[in-house]
């Protein structure tokens, strides 16, 4: 009777102590976030408040930063404009919120030249990939836009699903 006590007092321990470790998921109560505006040669992302800029971010993009994606592996980050459209709580990339790339000018462009647009990108964080990637050099994604984990949590807690993104050369 002690022996099966004593795992029940250390399942219990285990079990309190693992209630105390941070949560990725944060709150935030602040102003509403109306717009995301990433500017791609500046490697830089704004989150807005009507005009007033909340937070800046340095981020990471595609492997191949220049220009605009056109198809599925290019390793470009799209440009235009387009809306945050779901999120990842389980992403490999510790946190991730979708962008509704590709719009139907990226379809049709993809279509044009004979391949898929392609899908999934996302804001991000780095996860254990990415904490590697980064290290190496700054744009290392197939497309999407990088931060570190704890600002995607800020992001993530402060971002809505509908919320435009607005993502420029």
């Amino acid at each position: 009777m002690t022996a099966w006590l004593g795992r029940l007092i250390a399942m219990a321990l285990i079990l309190g102590l693992a209630a105390c470790a941070p949560s990725k998921f944060k709150t935030y109560s602040g102003p509403p976030v109306t717009q995301i505006v990433v500017n791609k040669g500046a490697r830089q992302m704004l989150l807005l408040s009507g005009n007033t800029v909340l937070k800046a971010y340095r981020i990471g993009l595609g492997n191949e930063p220049i220009g605009h994606k056109q198809f599925e592996g290019d390793g470009k980050t799209p440009e235009g404009l387009y809306y945050i459209d779901r999120r990842n709580p389980d992403s490999r990339y510790h946190l991730s919120i979708g962008v509704s790339y590709p719009n139907v000018q990226d379809s049709a462009l993809a279509a044009s030249l004979g391949r898929s647009a392609g899908s999934d990108i996302f804001i991000h964080g780095q996860g254990p990939e990415g904490q590697t990637l980064s290290r190496l050099r700054s744009d290392w994604t197939a497309g999407c836009i990088a931060v570190t984990d704890e600002e995607v949590e800020d992001i993530y807690s402060m971002v809505r699903d509908g919320t435009p993104i607005l993502i420029t050369p």
